[in-house]
This record gives structure tokens, sequence and C-alpha cells, in this order.
């Protein structure tokens, strides 16, 4: 009970309560509470003993949740400098994080399993040839497209990093004013 009181937000200790429950087979707190195995909030994780449960070749809901701290811890919290453009361990775009965590699950079950890149690549090739997650959270065609890159690389994960990466660096302070005095200057004149 202390876990949950104790909780950043509301939404984590409601997500983290809905995991237990499921985990032990008892009522979800509502018909819209989700049926996750695994949470990742700031640094720390969790995950359901339903997790070990899984037969899915390619499911490693460890590896999952642990990719999530890396768009979620910032560099000075283990100690490694930081500046404006370099804040968190790893840049995700925002809205790429489940389909970052996704591929570097799967990657991983084939990197473990494959004894080099011919093996690799056919394990990628399976992994596609079915749905294996939810397009509710991800798109599965893209992720299965990420591994399927990665598993063609020399370092795959590189290219699950540069895949997942934002498209446009963030603006500074002075960019942004310079961008917005401009753009009044243009409506200034017309």
């Amino acid at each position: 009970m202390q876990i949950l009181l104790t909780h950043t937000w509301a939404r984590s200790a409601w997500d983290l309560a809905n995991l237990y429950l499921l985990s032990v087979g008892a009522k979800l707190l509502g018909e819209s509470a989700p049926r996750i195995v695994g949470l990742s909030e700031e640094t720390t994780c969790y995950v359901s003993p339903n997790y070990f449960a899984e037969d899915d070749p390619f499911a490693d809901f460890i590896v999952h949740e642990a990719a999530h701290i890396f768009h979620n811890c910032k560099r000075r919290t283990i100690g490694l400098r930081e500046t404006r453009r370099k804040e968190w361990l790893l840049d995700i775009e925002f809205r790429l994080r489940e389909t970052f965590a996704y591929s570097c699950e799967a990657y991983a079950c084939i990197v473990s399993r494959a004894k080099g890149p011919a093996r690799r690549r056919e394990l990628a090739a399976e992994y596609g040839s079915k749905r294996r997650i939810s397009a509710d959270r991800v798109d599965p065609t893209e992720v299965a497209s990420i591994v399927a890159e990665a598993a063609n690389a020399r370092n795959g994960w590189k290219v699950i990093l540069a895949r997942c990466a934002p498209t446009a660096k963030p603006r500074s302070i002075a960019q942004l004013a310079r961008e917005l005095i401009a753009a009044r200057d243009i409506g200034d004149h017309t």
C-alpha cells in the first residue's frame, strides 16, 4: 500500500494497483483499467509475475521496461554531464517511446537467440510475420520494420535509436525568439 501512496503521479498509482490486481486474479479497479504486466516510472520498473508465464519467444518485459529508463532518466541522475541539448540518457521522440521499448524488447530476444547475422535476419522475419503487439499503443508494422532493419545492421541498437530519435533538434531560446520576431515582422508588413 505504501508504494501506491508515494507515487508521483496518480495515474501511475492507478496503473500499478491494476497491474497487481491482475497478477493475483482480482477484479480490476474499473472497466477502463489497463491490463498490463509492466510499468516504468522515472527510473523504477515494475513487472508482474504474469510476465514469467509469457510464451512468446520475442517477449521480454524486463527489457521493455528497462528500455523506458533510457528516456525517463536524466544524465545527471547517474552522474553524467548534462548540457542544454543532452539532458536525457537517450533522446527518444515522445510519441515513439513505446515503439522504442517494443523494438528493444524484440531485438534483444533476437540477439540472444541468434548465432550470427543470417539467423538474426531469419528471426526478424519471423517476428514480423505475426502481429505480436496491440495497435492501441504502437504501430506493429513500424516496430517490425525497425526490428528488421536492426537485424540487418552491424549495430542494431544504433538503428533502433536512430529510428526513434526526434526528427527535429530542440530550438534554443535565442532561436525561438528570432523566429517569433521574424514572424511578427512579416505580420507587420502584410
